[in-house]
């Protein structure tokens, strides 16, 4: 089958699992930007290509069908997913439509969807000018939230309590919003007050099964950058959630795939952010097979097939993993974690730093995740909360600290930190 990734430093990182799970049950050829490293052993053949360039990744595709027999088109990148999808339809192998791809990539095309059948999810409108934007937050109420209409991430999504900070925070959206393919608008949304989760799901010819209910905790507001996830193969919020998250893949017309459905419990009741028509980013596809022994990067290769996935649950456990962040934007002068400790502790699953000492990182507002992050730790435990207390613990023996930078963004609050926990 065929693969479209990136080449970026992070792919390995936190897509290595995924091209490993595929390449033990396929012959997996690439198409990458740059030349692949880390991924040639577990790839038979590639083209590098531009998959934003849709001629040349054309082209690679082509080349590559005519030197292998592929059985499918798979990507767990979220910029090419619309891509992806026309590139199977040019090959003629299983595939969502790329128009379905461009509304679950497009936000506001998803909203306008959810609404139509019935989906709870938040007031939302686009606005393509300040003006437009403190109209649509009049018209919806503050608090609101800012965000580009096709990016993901969490870049460019801010939240603005009052209208005073509504130009910083239409700066701050419009900025994220520019590198949008599919859109560059801003849309201004309804600010969903309550625990955010993620439902994880496999589409199988229109019937999705929900696998797993991922709980997330966020950073200081007003920004939304996702610190720390968990998952509970016993997590009886799952009942609940599923029917929505299953309700919003079918508003969206997908029929084959694996989903991460973004959702808010309001006043306990699930509220739709979006649908994101991928494995979910963060290692959560390895916390979901660490927690049930669901494989969803396998099924994102089985449903890009036409296969039926294998659902079968075969762990009863938990996982976590906290995203580890600088107290502050600067220089890294301390990154690592005891080794006597990491020796002693079992339960302590996967430690990778991304950046090493004297790399700069940037938080939120001047930097986003790709520049803020210095790398994760996941944790295995009976229970979520088991398991995240083994994080509080495993913390206690990390060292990361860095030589400050001044910050030039006047309107910045404090830095990604465990606002809370749900």
């Amino acid at each position: 089958m065929l693969v479209i990734s990136t080449a970026d430093s992070e792919a390995e990182a936190y897509r290595g699992y995924c091209l490993e799970a595929v390449a033990a049950r396929y012959d997996v050829v690439l198409i990458t930007p740059a030349a692949p490293t880390w991924e040639r052993e577990f790839i038979t053949d590639f083209e590098i290509a531009d998959p934003d360039d849709a001629q040349t990744l054309a082209a690679a595709g082509q080349a590559l069908a005519e030197r292998h027999e592929l059985t499918g088109v798979a990507t767990w990148t979220e910029w090419y997913l619309v891509q992806a999808a026309r590139l199977a339809r040019r090959l003629g192998l299983p595939t969502n439509s790329p128009e379905v791809m461009e509304a679950a990539r497009n936000k506001a095309s998803a909203r306008a969807l959810f609404a139509r059948h019935g989906v709870p999810s938040a007031a939302s409108m686009t606005a393509g000018s300040l003006l437009e934007a403190a109209l649509a937050a009049e018209t919806i109420g503050y608090p609101i939230v800012l965000k580009p209409a096709a990016r993901a991430g969490s870049i460019g999504v801010i939240r603005v309590d009052r209208a005073e900070e509504l130009p910083h925070g239409f700066e701050f959206a419009t900025a994220g919003a520019r590198d949008g393919i599919e859109s560059t608008n801003v849309l201004v949304e309804e600010y969903l007050d309550g625990p955010e989760v993620s439902v994880e799901c496999v589409t199988h010819r229109g019937h999705t099964t929900a696998i797993a209910v991922t709980r997330k905790t966020l950073g200081a507001p007003p920004f939304f950058e996702e610190i720390a996830h968990s998952v509970d193969a016993a997590d009886p919020l799952l009942d609940q959630v599923a029917p929505v998250a299953a309700a919003a893949i079918k508003a969206l017309g997908i029929t084959e795939g694996v989903s991460h459905v973004e959702m808010r419990l309001v006043d306990g009741r699930p509220r739709l952010i979006e649908v994101n028509a991928r494995i979910g980013g963060d290692m959560i596809g390895h916390l979901v097979q660490l927690a049930t022994g669901v494989d969803l990067a396998r099924a994102t290769a089985d449903t890009a097939c036409g296969q039926a996935p294998d659902l079968t649950r075969t762990r009863h456990s938990a996982a976590a993993i906290r995203l580890l962040y600088p107290n502050a934007s600067g220089t890294l002068t301390h990154c690592h974690l005891d080794a006597g400790f990491a020796a002693s502790a079992p339960w302590l699953e996967q430690v990778t730093f991304q950046r090493a000492v004297g790399d700069t990182v940037t938080l939120p507002p001047a930097g986003d995740m790709f520049s803020a992050r210095a790398g994760f730790l996941i944790t295995t435990g009976p229970t979520a909360e088991a398991a995240q207390a083994r994080v509080e613990e495993a913390l206690r023996h990390l060292t990361l600290t860095v030589e400050p930078q001044p910050s030039t963004f006047t309107a910045s609050p404090a830095p990604p930190s465990p606002a809370r926990t749900h």
